[in-house]
């Protein structure tokens, strides 16, 4: 069987120029699912229909990759369900996966399949980099009132405060002379050890 699934993110946008592309294929109406819903995730009633027809063999059309998910994770997880289930996925808006192979040739078509997947895990992982990135300059960026990062939009408070320990250097110096042990100073400043480490890391 052939199918086509169709895709806007909500029910203000427009089906139609998926729709003809579609037809110009000659896709009955009866072969297209839709979905107006957003591609957050892969809980939309279409998409879930669509996948419970699907069986090997079958043929799945696409406008383009991000019709299935917004996320490259996502549809790299998708591309990869298809291939172990031998559902041949054709993307109109990637020409390389409409190519029509020679009986014993398919190999190909598994070549394709696998540099899609590997392309989108790379494009994920580097857009998860440069979240990360921009996350972390945007933190440093901020100002610190009272050891606590201050967002100059909100003027909100990022992350934990720091605790003050005034008597830290007083019970340090104890452990290092050997007349208190670690797990004593610990227990009477009421913190944890890898906060008492971080505060030896300060004074060292």
């Amino acid at each position: 069987m052939t199918y086509y699934y169709a895709r806007v993110s909500s029910k203000d946008q427009n089906l139609n120029r998926q729709l003809e592309d579609f037809q110009k294929l000659g896709a009955s109406k009866e072969q297209i699912i839709v979905d107006k819903e957003s591609g957050k995730d892969f809980n939309r009633a279409g998409y879930i229909s669509l996948k419970a027809k699907l069986s090997a063999n079958d043929v799945l059309y696409i406008k383009s990759l991000d019709r299935l998910s917004r996320d490259k994770d996502d549809i790299k997880s998708e591309l990869q369900w298809f291939k172990d289930n031998n559902i041949r996925l054709k993307v109109l808006d990637l020409p390389t996966t409409l190519i029509e192979v020679p009986d014993g040739n398919e190999w190909i078509i598994e070549m394709v399949n696998n540099i899609l997947i590997e392309v989108l895990s790379s494009i994920a992982e580097q857009e998860r980099t440069r979240i990360r990135e921009r996350q972390r300059e945007g933190i440093n960026a901020m100002p610190v009132v009272n050891g606590k990062r201050i967002s100059s939009r909100t003027g909100k408070g990022f992350g934990r405060e720091k605790k003050s320990v005034p008597e830290f250097r007083e019970y340090y110096k104890k452990t290092q002379s050997g007349e208190m042990s670690v797990a004593a100073a610990v227990k009477a400043l009421d913190i944890s050890r890898s906060k008492w480490y971080s505060l030896c890391r300060e004074v060292a």
